[in-house]
């Protein structure tokens, strides 16, 4: 396991990896105890292309991210973020809907899609920010509200009106 940190509009973050692939992508400030924990050595000089692919991002010319990923969670957890990867840039998803889109009940089922969705690793490429409450209001985000607004920000900015996130 290494890691580096990196600069972003949001702060300083930081990115850990397991044999190559990308298995944390920390924001400044998160409070789930999830994200806490010994990243390995530093080693900067191995995080090159996701440093790239965030800055595009940040850029406005990347809506995709194209890394290599561990998703380090239980079986539930790794099903909730395979479903966040599905969720296009600039559309959100409330967490029924993101339920039902992974084949669970969304009225039994929103919670424990919450949960999950709060204890994904890998903020932004894995798009948990892209989950919102199912009246459209912005909730549940490990490093704040207002990152989470600066990221639908971010990816509403030049699209029609009627597609605006929030």
């Amino acid at each position: 396991m290494v890691h580096t940190v990196t600069h972003s509009p949001l702060g300083p973050l930081t990115l850990v990896a397991h044999d190559g692939a990308l298995s944390a992508l920390l924001l400044p400030d998160s409070k789930y105890e999830a994200v806490q924990g010994p990243f390995g050595e530093r080693a900067d000089d191995e995080f090159d292309e996701v440093r790239t692919q965030l800055d595009e991002y940040f850029a406005g010319i990347r809506t995709e991210f194209d890394l290599p990923l561990r998703l380090l969670g239980t079986t539930f957890q790794r099903r909730v973020w395979e479903g966040l990867l599905r969720i296009p840039y600039g559309q959100t998803r409330s967490y029924g809907e993101l339920a039902a889109e992974i084949g669970l009940v969304p009225r039994t089922s929103s919670r424990a899609v919450g949960a999950a969705n709060g204890r994904n690793r890998i903020a932004i490429v894995v798009p948990c920010h892209r989950v919102i409450g199912g009246d459209g209001s912005l909730t549940g985000f490990a490093a704040g509200l207002e990152r989470k607004r600066f990221l639908l920000g971010h990816e509403a900015k030049g699209r029609p009106r009627e597609h605006v996130l929030f």
